[in-house]
């Protein structure tokens, strides 16, 4: 990674943080205790990689540092807008060599549980990795959500689709509209927001704020999901996720994620739907686990 961003010979890199002690431990020992495990499958969470500035060998730089960057192609990241560096060019090399899978935590029936802390105080957050080690289960995930729901009949409908957005990046789990037929035969919209409960207030004020309504239903229901996890898999057009639906341990479904075709088929100019069929292909390619 450090050769690629400095483009210069592998030969002539030369390590700073990377060749530290503290570092080569940590590669060696969590090495160790993932050949130790021999684990069938490793999942990981997406990577929360922090933010701000970090000062190295090299100069003054933005979290995610360069060779940091560089490793995590390919893994789902997000940042949760602390300032500090949150994923080093070590972990990130140990979680995109041993990690099979990106998403929530898989169903199994928990074995063993580990914890490591780090000594850096993070605000509002634990600065503490968990490992969770079990045995996969043939059961959905059961989760309980909250349904918001509205009906909408005098608004410029071109707000719709940005009142979605904001949904959405608040961290809702769906929006959909639905057509309805509301009193005095005006045709109207259905809106539908599915959250987590703790997300229902927030939900519901932007309801509020960005569209026309003057009350929101809400009511919990219990929902259950397949096994989700995202696979990226590589394609002589590029790099393309793969999301994959399991039932226990057995494959029930996959899809190429659309938004890396969609960019992929613009970036190479070619056919979304010759992107779609490379990263079919790529991803039934792969050895079975």
């Amino acid at each position: 990674a450090e050769a690629a961003i400095h483009q210069i010979p592998i030969e002539q890199i030369h390590l700073h943080e990377v060749g530290a002690l503290d570092s080569i431990i940590d590669i060696v020992g969590a090495v160790f205790a993932l050949e130790w495990f021999h684990a069938d499958r490793i999942s990981s969470s997406p990577l929360n990689v922090g933010g701000g500035m970090v000062n190295s060998a090299h100069g003054h730089f933005p979290v995610p540092a360069p060779a940091t960057v560089k490793l995590l192609v390919g893994a789902p990241v997000y940042s949760s807008g602390i300032q500090s560096e949150l994923v080093t060019p070590t972990g990130a090399l140990l979680v995109t060599s041993y990690a099979t899978s990106f998403g929530p935590v898989p169903a199994m029936t928990v074995t063993s549980v580990g914890y490591g802390a780090g000594d850096r105080d993070l605000p509002n957050t634990p600065n503490v990795l968990r490992v969770l080690v079990g045995e996969s289960t043939d059961q959905p995930h059961t989760e309980r959500i909250v349904v918001l729901e509205c009906e909408i009949d005098d608004m410029n409908p071109q707000i719709f689709g940005l009142v979605m957005e904001r949904l959405y990046t608040a961290g809702a789990l769906e929006v959909y509209f639905s057509s309805v037929q509301m009193k005095k035969n005006r045709p109207g919209t259905l809106l539908t927001v599915l959250a987590r409960p703790e997300q229902r207030q927030e939900m519901t004020a932007i309801v509020f704020r960005e569209t026309t309504t003057i009350g929101v239903r809400h009511h919990e229901v219990t929902r259950e999901r397949l096994d989700r996890e995202i696979v990226a898999v590589g394609t002589p057009l590029g790099t393309v996720r793969v999301k994959v639906a399991r039932l226990g341990g057995t494959i029930v479904n996959f899809a190429p994620e659309f938004e890396d075709c969609v960019r992929i088929a613009s970036e190479r100019g070619v056919p979304l739907k010759d992107v779609q069929a490379a990263a079919t292909k790529a991803y039934l390619d792969l050895p079975s686990d």
